[in-house]
């Protein structure tokens, strides 16, 4: 099918390629017009991506209905690109944000696209730079005859089992802040683990015990396997990493979720504070650990040891 990608940043660039590569026509645009060009110049997506040069290019080039994939920062900065998108659509045709938006916002859009005669879905995914890889892992939102019709390009970018409509606008969003706050009490948790293990008395090769963890016992996960790798490549003590831990928002939704619907949620709160404890005090290795999980899944930057805040 035909789909439009606005946004080509990481995640956005590896879904155009996986759908290129399914089969699927795309639509590239980004504000940065070269790296478009770039994209549909790579042999794998050759005949498959097109570049549209403008907003009203990701219209034209289209047939309706049309289908348009944003993939940018949340907050203002998708707010206003699903606006400015909005105005050069016709009546039918779709928009999903496949961000991290606050769910609340998602529900916003849906309404706000509604009045004009448009789609919208909620598109919540995981698996980071890794997804053109094994695939992105898909929690949709929205009316479910949008999501069945779009349902091709969703199987296209996902893993086999890797996709699940949700719900209602909303509920896509909802179901991936929730993810990530577990993510959150599984970091912490692992980067206590290895802090422990470091600070003993004992030499202990931290990449050889993750990847024995990997192998039988009930904490094994893809997490541990990252972990192995950073510290295969960084060394056991990381030394270069600082442990300054970002948080990019779905942490404190979730907390605030679980606050006013009075539900007990120690770990995803005490992980989410310990985040913000990090970019105040001297860093600790469990932080070094965070830092360099997040790097290896999300590609997010790290801050080398040494430099400030």
């Amino acid at each position: 099918m035909q789909v439009a990608i606005a946004g080509l940043g990481r995640i956005g660039a590896g879904m155009a390629r996986r759908l290129a590569r399914n089969g699927h026509d795309v639509v590239a645009w980004n504000r940065t017009a070269t790296v478009a060009v770039a994209l549909a110049a790579e042999p794998e997506n050759e005949g498959h991506i097109t570049v549209a040069d403008s907003l009203q290019a990701i219209a034209t080039l289209q047939t309706a209905p049309r289908h348009v994939l944003v993939s940018v920062p949340s907050g203002d900065v998708t707010a206003e690109l699903i606006d400015q998108i909005a105005a050069v659509l016709s009546p039918g045709d779709v928009i999903v944000d496949a961000g991290n938006s606050n769910f609340h916002d998602s529900q916003l859009h849906a309404q706000q696209l509604a009045a004009r005669g448009l789609e919208f879905l909620d598109m919540g995914v995981s698996g980071g730079i890794w997804g053109l890889q094994v695939g992105f892992c898909a929690m949709v939102g929205g009316k479910r005859e949008i999501f069945d019709r779009l349902e091709p390009a969703i199987r296209s970018l996902a893993p086999e089992g890797g996709y699940l409509y949700c719900g209602p606008a909303g509920a896509g969003h909802y179901v991936k802040m929730v993810h990530n706050g577990i993510e959150y009490g599984l970091m912490q948790s692992y980067g206590e683990g290895f802090d422990i293990m470091h600070a003993s008395e004992f030499e202990i090769d931290l990449a050889a015990v993750a990847r024995l963890w990997n192998n039988g016992s009930v904490i094994r996960s893809w997490l541990l396997e990252l972990a192995g790798d950073a510290f295969a490549r960084e060394g056991n003590d990381l030394a270069d990493i600082r442990g300054w831990v970002a948080d990019s928002g779905e942490g404190r939704w979730t907390v605030a979720e679980a606050i006013a619907h009075d539900v007990p949620a120690p770990i995803i709160t005490l992980a989410l504070l310990q985040r913000l404890r990090s970019r105040r005090d001297p860093d600790s290795f469990s932080d070094r650990v965070l830092a360099a999980l997040r790097n290896e899944f999300g590609g997010h930057a790290v801050k080398p040891s040494g430099e400030g805040s």
